[in-house]
């Protein structure tokens, strides 16, 4: 049977403290306990359903994390107060001094940093590899690797990892698959295909609002367990928790994640054919030219498209900001960082969001200075969008 993860969390059914069809929000930093005895057997992770303190847990984060759960097909997760406060944890929970982990060659620049310049500090070391040559990703692997990461469609080049068969190797090696999947929520699930660990920034589609900043972990109850430990849990230790009003407004936006997706990914393959007609270099994994396109296909959750997040590569930089400050000066869309907003957002990501990637490994990879990268807004129509953004494109001669 088809994995069909909107029923998953349409099925969880919550109410409010009164009656509400929304669950009461928690609003303490601290819970009482009826007997010490209790708050002792809470302390040490025995007490079911007590909660002791709110950067361990609150109901209003466990109804989320529960919800994102059932998206993801996981045992269990853990939400936290960024996609960054999600990835830290994480890789620090499964990795110590001396261990090795293998990575996309493109991912977020916060998460590349991450690896390249922060976890040095722990003895961590990093491969960066092109994790849609399955020879490289096994060639890299050595007795001290315990992780290999990727995103599902990576940001910004918009490569798609083969998560089942990155997932084979994995399980050969004893590694850890962890899967970054913010690009694509619903239409891909990479825990039903073999990976361990499924990540998100609840930032950017799942909230899509632009309002709030918060990630999840998903995965095995014994993983979260491990990273909420009080003892050694690395998400209760560093201390990335979410506040509770935020992962209240966030389930209520994750109940309409569906209908939004659908109509990100229809705006996104209609715009990503006409840009490509028009003979624009454009990456956009619902067109056939895509080297990943048939991968995509085999992976996805069909209903949901191929995702909201293209680029076109106009040739320069100094193009593509006179092409972003036009469109947004005609209201296209706005120029700013991000992604998964109602409005379409662009950004030319080797100056913004993968600037802490050197020039010399951003050329190696493809990533050109005159790259843009589109998060596909909601538009009602998007034929007369693109109309309007064609027009820019002509008067700027870059079509």
């Amino acid at each position: 049977m088809a994995f069909k993860p909107a029923n998953n969390i349409q099925d969880l059914q919550y109410f409010g403290e009164f009656g509400g069809v929304n669950p009461s929000i928690s609003d303490s930093s601290t819970y009482t306990f009826l007997s010490a005895k209790t708050m002792f057997d809470t302390f040490e992770g025995n007490a079911d359903g007590c909660y002791l303190y709110s950067r361990h847990s609150t109901p209003s984060n466990l109804y989320l994390g529960e919800a994102l759960a059932a998206m993801e097909g996981t045992e269990t997760a853990n939400v936290s107060a960024s996609g960054m406060g999600a990835i830290t944890p994480t890789i620090l929970q499964l990795c110590g001094a001396g261990d090795h982990i293998i990575s996309s060659r493109t991912i977020y620049g916060g998460t590349y940093a991450f690896f390249k310049n922060f976890t040095p500090r722990f003895n961590i070391k990093t491969t960066f590899v092109d994790i849609t040559k399955l020879d490289s990703v096994e060639a890299a692997i050595t007795k001290h690797t315990k992780v290999l990461y990727c995103e599902s469609v990576s940001n910004p080049l918009l490569e798609v990892a083969d998560i089942k068969s990155l997932s084979e190797i994995a399980l050969r090696h004893g590694l850890k698959l962890v899967v970054d999947n913010t690009f694509s929520p619903l239409s891909i699930s990479p825990a039903t295909l073999g990976a361990d660990i499924v990540i998100h920034s609840l930032t950017k589609f799942i909230n899509g609002s632009s309002d709030t900043v918060g990630g999840v972990v998903c995965g095995t109850q014994e993983f979260i367990n491990n990273l909420r430990n009080v003892n050694d849990g690395a998400s209760m230790l560093l201390g990335s928790t979410m506040d509770s009003l935020r992962a209240a407004s966030i389930l209520k936006n994750l109940r309409t994640l569906h209908i939004r997706m659908q109509q990100h990914s229809k705006n996104g393959l209609f715009l990503a054919e006409k840009f490509e007609a028009d003979g624009l270099k454009t990456v956009y994994p619902g067109l056939k030219s895509h080297p990943s396109h048939d991968l995509f296909k085999r992976m996805m959750n069909e209903a949901y498209g191929f995702g909201g997040m293209l680029t076109i590569d106009v040739g320069s930089l100094e193009k593509a900001n006179e092409l972003m400050e036009l469109m947004q000066h005609r209201n296209l869309g706005y120029l700013a960082v991000s992604l998964g907003f109602y409005k379409t957002l662009f950004s030319a990501p080797g100056s913004s969001t993968s600037s802490e990637i050197p020039e010399d490994e951003q050329k190696e990879m493809g990533l050109s200075d005159g790259l843009i990268r589109f998060s596909i807004g909601l538009d009602a129509d998007i034929e007369r969008t693109y109309n309007m953004m064609h027009q820019c494109m002509v008067e700027l001669k870059i079509v």
